[in-house]
């Protein structure tokens, strides 16, 4: 499986967006600092994620929501619960 997920900083008012094969281990690395996008947050949170069965399905998806501002809007209100704004 391949994923798209959304990471949500303690005092991030951005999403963080990002593709990978191996979820925990993604989370994990970002836990432990090791991404240069989100190493300077604390306490990135796990706030949404879509499985895929083709890793270009979700590498497109990640950039469909970073390049297209309706598309990033549509799912901050999908998940505005989760996410806390």
């Amino acid at each position: 499986m391949f994923y798209m997920y959304v990471l949500k900083g303690h005092m991030q008012r951005k999403l963080y967006i990002g593709s990978t094969s191996d979820l925990r281990k993604r989370l994990d690395e970002h836990a432990r600092k090791q991404s240069p996008y989100t190493n300077k947050a604390d306490d990135w949170k796990l706030v949404y994620y879509e499985a895929y069965r083709n890793r270009e399905d979700a590498r497109e998806r990640e950039r469909m929501l970073k390049s297209f501002g309706s598309a990033y809007g549509h799912l901050k209100k999908r998940i505005e619960r989760s996410i806390g704004d």
